[in-house]
């Protein structure tokens, strides 16, 4: 296909499932995927221009100033928007995965010196170029998912030099690659042996001297921290995320992960962009979410791969939060990047319906990452990210369980993916 500068007609689409809106859709909104049938859009210098049915939408227009996709027989929806992961890192964990299924907790694991601290020892260890080459295999591992927007977060250096190595990887590859890349300062991720069992010092050393040089060198939209017991507490989270803004950084926080900390209320109190994994939130602090709009970032493959009970997405949907999904795909607690893994367990073991999954999935991710006024659905001014199933309706993606099913990935208007000519992305290569 001879690709017209951003420029492209999708014809004929079995459903366009336009998910409309600028910003994130909460509690009974998100069944609301505004589907045309015999759906067509218009995307110009890779802005989204015109949306509806096809006899409506290509009136007047001259196909032969575009590049032209017949979509008959598939669905067509927003590009997803993977809104949690840590997928620059060093090294691998497979053998703690082994521990767990041996028994071991995930915390235990921490405590041994394993988990996040394996993790930075890795990373730290990692050339810049070595963590690009990783970085890029895996980002196009996501595009044949759909993604077409990502988070990732840094969080595997603990130090100055090896935090602001992750965060200028994805600032290189957020430059290089199709996926749109943004990015969050982990830096609170865990406390480095170095500071061992004093992480209010911890805490002070990243205000003092990590903070400032992100911001000066324009490295992050957001910073985050594990508010959880042994980890952060709340003080400690709200002196960070406080001292993060100043700076230019919006809070978000990994919050009431493994235990009922108050991180859900701490989110609220703070107006947060997000709060994410949530599986012990209180129905208080859900409560405070939805009123705050802070979006709840589920991340059910990770339940799943710790064994774990799932967060309640059906209770923060019915008491009008805005939900998204995410993988967390990271090396440790969770090493995938499946999308479809995470419709199926939304769907099967969440309570979510197919109508909300695809809605977390697009327009609420983007709304956990600022971003709900630019990607997120097919709606005129937006830019053209989009996918195209190889089947007539997004009810393919949780029934085809666990199998990818997106055909053609498209980024500003240009194909970036197909399925047709490229091969369906593998396991992930140990490097």
């Amino acid at each position: 296909m001879i690709q017209m500068d951003g420029n492209l007609i999708i014809r004929n689409a079995a459903e366009l499932v336009t998910v409309s809106g600028f910003a994130g859709k909460k509690g009974s909104a998100m069944a609301d995927l505004g589907v045309v049938r015999n759906g067509a859009v218009v995307v110009e210098r890779g802005t989204i221009t015109r949306v509806g049915s096809t006899d409506e939408v290509l009136g007047g227009l001259d196909p032969a100033r575009y590049s032209v996709i017949d979509a008959t027989g598939k669905a067509v929806l927003p590009g997803f928007v993977d809104a949690h992961t840590h997928f620059v890192f060093g090294g691998f964990r497979a053998e703690e995965f082994s521990f767990r299924l041996r028994g071991m907790s995930y915390m235990e694991i921490m405590q041994r010196g394993g988990g996040i601290a394996s993790s930075v020892e890795a990373t730290r260890s990692t050339t810049k170029d070595q963590l690009i080459a990783s970085g890029k295999k895996r980002l196009d591992r996501m595009l044949s998912f759909g993604v077409t927007t990502v988070e990732g977060k840094s969080g595997y250096g603990l130090d100055r030099e090896t935090e602001i190595k992750q965060l200028e990887v994805m600032k290189v590859l957020d430059a290089t690659h199709p996926i749109d890349i943004a990015r969050t300062f982990l830096g609170a991720h865990a406390v480095p042996k170095e500071y061992r069992g004093d992480p209010d010092r911890y805490v002070d050393y990243l205000i003092r001297d990590v903070l400032p040089e992100i911001g000066r060198l324009n490295l992050a939209q957001f910073c985050d921290v594990f508010c959880e017991k042994g980890v952060f507490d709340l003080a400690q989270s709200r002196r960070l995320l406080d001292a993060a803004r100043s700076f230019g950084l919006a809070p978000k926080l990994h919050a009431d992960e493994l235990t009922p900390l108050g991180g859900a209320e701490l989110a609220a109190e703070l107006g947060a962009v997000s709060a994410d994994h949530l599986l012990y939130a209180s129905e208080e602090g859900i409560a405070r979410m939805a009123a705050r709009d802070v979006v709840a970032v589920l991340l059910p493959a990770t339940a799943f791969t710790l064994k774990e009970p799932y967060a309640p997405a059906r209770s923060m949907i019915d008491r009008g939060c805005a939900v998204a999904l995410a993988t967390d795909f990271n090396p440790g607690s969770c090493f995938s990047e499946s999308i479809p893994l995470i419709f199926a367990l939304a769907t099967l073991y969440m309570g979510m319906t197919p109508e909300e999954a695809v809605t977390a999935c697009t327009l609420n991710g983007a709304a956990a990452l600022g971003r709900a006024e630019t990607i997120g659905s097919l709606d005129a001014g937006k830019q053209g990210d989009l996918i195209i199933l190889e089947f007539p309706s997004y009810l393919f993606i949780p029934y085809h369980v666990g199998v990818n099913c997106v055909e053609k990935v498209v980024k500003r208007g240009k194909v970036v993916y197909d399925s047709e000519t490229e091969p369906r992305r593998g396991s992930e290569s140990c490097l």
